[in-house]
């Protein structure tokens, strides 16, 4: 089964994101490396993010930088 979909990780280069990327989809979903196609990688500002692992890993630039852009979403 074919589906898309985006990931925002913390990486040093494009070499590094896809490599973790192809990681967590193959320890999540058991999908190997061959199966996985990733049509671009990008550099994104952390402030519009919702991943922990980016609000965690940039807290200080965040910080600085005034806070997050998105706003908040409530839970139910």
């Amino acid at each position: 089964m074919r589906q898309a979909f985006s990931i925002d990780l913390p990486a040093s280069d494009a070499g590094d994101a896809e490599h973790r990327a192809y990681s967590i989809m193959g320890s999540r979903h058991k999908a190997n490396r061959r199966s996985i196609d990733i049509a671009s990688v990008e550099e994104i500002d952390p402030r519009i993010s919702t991943d922990p692992r980016i609000t965690d890993h940039f807290r200080e630039e965040i910080a600085a930088a005034g806070g997050p852009i998105s706003p908040p979403q409530e839970e139910e």
